[in-house]
């Protein structure tokens, strides 16, 4: 059972010598006890308390009790009520207790999803210029326009978060509105943005938050470069400048897989290999990892092709796979009839491991070039008489 006195001995307080009712003491002495008990989870006294400081008038506890009545009934589950309680302090125009009524009347409308009665008790917020919540309310004005399409009123949202200089929702919105302006094409403003961002950052105490607009000033810098790279090499269909579009070609190919648009890249590679301008460059450029080729033509060897296309596609991981799985494959053939004791070894069955063996590589894109390689040197180490047997290899 609680000890504190109820309403009659609050009452009988109030009526007390040198206590005048509805005094400033006495309603702050109940606000006060009032948020012991919601404290306490005595709702239901707590409400009836701070009613009792909203009905003593217009009290300079009058914003606190009716914000205290508000938080207490939304405890409760009474949101119309507490939403009422809400206007009532926002009514008094508190500076404090008036502007976080408005914040908790928003997060009714949010969780309630009414973003129309939401964006209205935002902006309520906002007009209180209670820096402690100004930037919340700005962040969340920009998420619903965001949410809305209207990005104008968004971006002037967030651009007003971080102007607050707040260390927690100022970087949350420089982040927000650069990912959007990324998205539409404008890096250099995201990086402005995110620089803006990084200033209201203690890198020692928001190492996240820090890292997430590093690593997000880093994407507008590629954005920046990718459009720059394309700059240089002009149009579609125009010939680009000899001196310098082979290293802008390799750059671009080369950048726009970071941003996962690899079909822009294998265009750049295709652009650059059959501009006459620069192709020899571009070509030597694109083998830049082949290694040395010890003499050999490159256009003599049935797999340079291979290795070329796979490289402006950015399919050199899955061509290695084959290649690899196919000699796995023929290895795990071979070496298990090698490992056979010969007298266990029928008639005819080192000949048909064999003829597995080099239907390996059958189902892969590079399958024919390597058959028609053996045949070359077939027949040049046998003559032109030397024959393949009909449907070789899968027959």
């Amino acid at each position: 059972m609680s000890d504190t006195p109820g309403p009659a001995a609050e009452a009988a307080s109030a009526e007390s010598p040198g206590r005048q009712p509805g005094s400033a003491a006495q309603a702050a002495e109940m606000c006060e006890r009032a948020r012991r008990l919601a404290e306490d989870g005595e709702s239901g006294p707590a409400a009836a308390l701070f009613g009792e400081v909203l009905a003593l008038g217009d009290t300079p506890e009058r914003a606190r009790a009716a914000l205290g009545l508000a938080v207490v009934l939304d405890d409760a589950g009474d949101v119309a009520g507490a939403r009422e309680a809400d206007r009532a302090a926002i009514a008094t125009g508190d500076p404090e207790y008036g502007a976080r009524a408005a914040y908790h009347l928003a997060l009714t409308h949010e969780r309630a999803g009414e973003p129309g009665d939401a964006q209205t008790a935002w902006r309520t917020v906002a007009d209180f210029g209670n820096p402690a919540y100004l930037p919340t309310a700005h962040l969340a004005l920009a998420r619903l326009a965001d949410d809305a399409g209207d990005f104008d009123g968004a971006r002037g949202h967030w651009e007003d978060a971080v102007a607050t200089g707040d260390p927690e929702y100022g970087p949350l919105a420089a982040h927000d509105l650069a990912q959007r302006l990324l998205e539409r094409g404008e890096p250099a403003r995201a990086q402005r943005v995110l620089t803006a961002g990084l200033r209201l950052v203690d890198r020692a105490s928001g190492p996240h938050a820090h890292s997430r607009l590093a690593v997000a000033l880093g994407i507008a810098c590629l954005d920046q470069a990718i459009g720059a790279f394309g700059a240089a090499l002009g149009e579609a269909g125009e010939s680009a400048d000899p001196e310098v579009g082979p290293l802008a070609t390799e750059l671009l190919a080369r950048t726009l897989p970071l941003r996962g648009r690899d079909g822009e890249a294998r265009e750049a590679w295709r652009r650059g290999l059959t501009d006459p301008a620069v192709a020899a460059q571009v070509r030597a450029r694109l083998r830049r990892e082949f290694g040395s080729d010890d003499g050999d033509d490159p256009a003599g060897l049935w797999w340079e092709p291979l290795l070329e296309q796979a490289v402006a596609e950015g399919a050199l991981p899955a061509l290695a796979g084959e290649a690899f799985g196919a000699l796995d494959h023929m290895y795990a053939l071979l070496a298990v009839r090698y490992a056979d004791e010969p007298a266990d070894r029928r008639p005819g069955e080192s000949h048909e491991v064999l003829g597995r063996a080099v239907r390996v590589p059958s189902d892969y894109a590079w399958g024919p070039l390597l058959h028609e390689s053996f045949a070359e040197r077939l027949r040049l180490a046998m003559g032109p008489t030397a024959a393949l047997p009909p449907g070789w290899p899968d027959a």
